[in-house]
């Protein structure tokens, strides 16, 4: 029968701070695409092999499949602000820890404004003992002139730009 090994046998790999979840959530926060990027329209991936110290910290990284364009430099400056835990480590060994991650670089979407082309018409009525008063409202350069009601009472147009 096989023993069961103790915890304090092995060394734990850091973790970030949240999970991976959390980190890609900052990675998407923090990230600023660059403009020569933008420009050149620009879209790919970025794989990154960086070092992490016992502490926590990102001490080295470097590029190990590039994009150019400023995407190396941005996906470098992203590792270097990510923060990891990294538990006891029973014997009191200082331990460099090897990790890779690959930062994805999409086109920002463009946002879709609709506009509506009708013009706004919005009656207001009044009790039937006072003067009747009839607003229409149009949108865009031409004003469509009504008649007066055959009632009685006033008709304005009201021209919004």
């Amino acid at each position: 029968m096989a023993k069961k090994g103790n915890d304090r046998r092995f060394i734990k790999k850091p973790t970030y701070i949240g999970g991976l979840k959390a980190m890609r959530e900052f990675i998407a926060k923090e990230m600023k695409y660059p403009k020569s990027a933008l420009e050149n329209k620009v879209e790919g991936s970025v794989f990154i092999k960086y070092e992490v110290d016992h502490k926590g910290n990102v001490i080295s990284s470097r590029v190990l499949s590039s994009l150019g364009y400023g995407c190396d430099e941005e996906a470098i400056r992203l590792v270097s602000k990510l923060k990891f835990y990294v538990s006891k480590n029973p014997r009191k060994l200082r331990i460099k820890f090897n990790k890779s991650i690959r930062i994805k670089f999409r086109l920002p979407k463009k946002k879709v404004v609709k506009t509506s082309k009708k013009p706004k018409v919005k009656k207001i009525t009044i009790p039937d003992n006072t003067t009747k008063i009839v607003y229409k409202i149009t949108s865009g350069s031409k004003v469509n002139e009504t008649s007066k009601p055959k009632t009685g009472g006033y008709s304005y147009t009201i021209k919004i730009d």
